[in-house]
């Protein structure tokens, strides 16, 4: 293992799962019932990790303060509900990630501010609730990323010191989030990153290229990181 790092935290959508196809979907489908065109998914990934506020401000070229965005939102996160794992999957190579951190007994988790009654019913159906130690979503705790509270929750649940752990995210509040609470932390450059971000100044403990990387920064496996 590398350091004292003991178990494994996931940020959700853009580092753990692949949901852009269906939210892409879901925000596509809110355009063209009020005569838009859809977006490429392309663009669209772009935005995802930032949840569905960022989507429809995108679409629509909205900002926060319009009175209009939070009806759209809610139309986007109705067909999201039900349309929720039609295309979504795990990221090529994350599933043996977790294979073989489950076949060395070290815990893993999903920490994401995605609400839970988005979050639970999608871990369900690809049944890695069966799997995952532990599951903190954007409305378990009062705080959410980048306070650090969801992510020493999550160390409270798999009963790890936060020194012990390491958080994997796409985001900056992810790796903000994860310095915050004395974890180690690393930046998954696959995932939902735009053009304007500038993950090399985040300061995370390693980038990665593709899920495979995180077991070679663990020890437990061959690929190549940039680790500082």
């Amino acid at each position: 293992m590398n350091s004292l790092v003991r178990a494994v935290l996931f940020d959700l959508d853009g580092t753990l799962l692949d949901t852009a196809p269906d939210l892409a979907n879901a925000l596509n489908y809110v355009l063209i019932q009020h005569g838009r065109k859809p977006l490429s998914e392309k663009t669209i990934r772009e935005v995802v990790s930032h949840g569905g506020r960022a989507l429809i401000e995108l679409g629509f070229s909205l900002t926060d303060k319009d009175p209009e965005l939070e009806p759209l939102r809610q139309q986007l996160l109705a067909y999201y509900k039900d349309n929720l794992c039609v295309d979504t999957r795990l990221f090529n190579g994350m599933d043996c990630v977790l294979d073989t951190l489950e076949s060395h007994n070290i815990p893993w988790g999903i920490v994401t501010n995605k609400p839970g009654w988005l979050t639970n019913p999608l871990v369900k159906t690809l049944k890695l609730h069966q799997r995952t130690n532990c599951i903190v979503s954007g409305d378990t705790l009062k705080q959410c990323k980048p306070h650090p509270a969801p992510l020493l929750h999550a160390a409270d649940l798999i009963q790890m010191k936060p020194e012990h752990c390491v958080y994997v995210g796409d985001a900056q509040r992810d790796i903000e989030a994860g310095k915050n609470a004395g974890m180690k932390t690393i930046t998954a450059l696959f995932g939902y990153l735009s053009v304007s971000d500038k993950p090399e100044t985040w300061s995370a403990d390693a980038m990665i290229n593709q899920p495979q990387e995180i077991l070679s920064w663990l020890n437990l496996g061959e690929g190549h990181s940039t680790i500082k």
